[in-house]
Parts: C-alpha cells; structure tokens; sequence
C-alpha cells in the first residue's frame, strides 16, 4: 500500500484466486479502517488496473461496489497504462509543450533571444522534463516527437532561422535525451 495526501495505492501480485482473495482482504481492511475513522473512499473513483501479460484481470469490490477496470490512469502528473510503455505520456507532454509554444510565439511581439530561451526554460522545458526518470521514453519515434518541440522552439529565434539544429549548442541548450 502506497499513501499520498488523500490518495491511496493499494498493489499486490495476483496470479491465483487465492491471491485474488488476499487483496480482496486488504481492500476490505482499507474499508473497514476508513469506516473507522469516518473517512470513507469515493468508491466512483477507485478502479483497478492490470499490468502484465497472461494477467488474469480479476473483479474486486468495494462494499458490493464492482470496482472499473482501467487501461490508462493519471497518476502525480504521469500517465500510466497497463503497458507501462510511455508513448501515450510522450504524447500528452509533446501536445501541452507545443500549446504553450505555440501561445508564446502568438503573444510575444518582441522574439529578443534572452527573453524567449528564459519563457521556454520556464514555461515549456518543464512540460517536456516532467517525470522523465519514470517513464522515460525509449523508443525513437517518442524521442523525435519531444525533439520536435524544442527544433521549433529553436526556429522561433530570428538570429539562428538560417542555422540547422546546431542552434541548441549556441543556445546553450541539450537534446531531451540527454536531460
């Protein structure tokens, strides 16, 4: 069982229906001791997901509750999927990153290059680096689309436009993949 804040991960091995009934009992635990303590759980927002192949996908309830089975969850700022590949994480920093760029190039009139590298490393940089020591990408294509952001970003400074992607070197900047 893993706790932060006002969430709750409660984890275990199942490959049998004994241990089905194991967690079943520690779920039932975590009822009785909510119930206790008069904090009870929004059973509308536990839900189980399996991870690993040949995963029997066993049922679990909360107070006769069937809890939703899930491929895909959000967890401290991370997508996770039963996979756990990170394509659908590379994904959503990739969209968020380019909707900030694409609002900084928009508004700002003014393309000095001190003020653009400070809004990307403020403002973009950080949607791209999140997390990335859990779930870091390793397939090319996630690669190249978190590289993506930062060539355009790099195509954004008036003085570099002529210069191919050595324009991180003379921005003092590195590739993702080396963050």
């Amino acid at each position: 069982m893993y706790k932060f804040t006002d969430d709750i991960k409660l984890l275990g091995k199942v490959s049998s229906a004994e241990g089905r009934d194991v967690l079943q009992q520690d779920l039932q635990h975590l009822i009785d001791w909510s119930a206790k303590w008069q904090m009870p759980f929004n059973t509308a927002k536990c839900k189980v997901m399996h991870l690993g192949q040949g995963n029997k996908e066993f049922q679990y309830f909360i107070n006769g509750h069937q809890l939703a089975t899930v491929t895909e969850e959000r967890d401290l700022g991370v997508q996770l999927t039963s996979d756990m590949k990170p394509p659908r994480q590379c994904q959503l920093a990739y969209s968020t990153a380019s909707k900030v760029l694409a609002m900084i190039g928009r508004t700002m009139t003014y393309k000095s290059l001190d003020v653009l590298l400070r809004l990307y490393k403020s403002l973009v940089r950080p949607h791209l680096e999140f997390c990335i020591s859990v779930w870091s990408p390793y397939y090319s294509k996630d690669k190249h689309l978190m590289e993506c952001v930062q060539h355009r970003f790099t195509g954004m400074i008036p003085d570099l436009k002529q210069l191919s992607y050595e324009r991180l070197e003379h921005l003092g900047l590195w590739s993702l993949e080396e963050t």
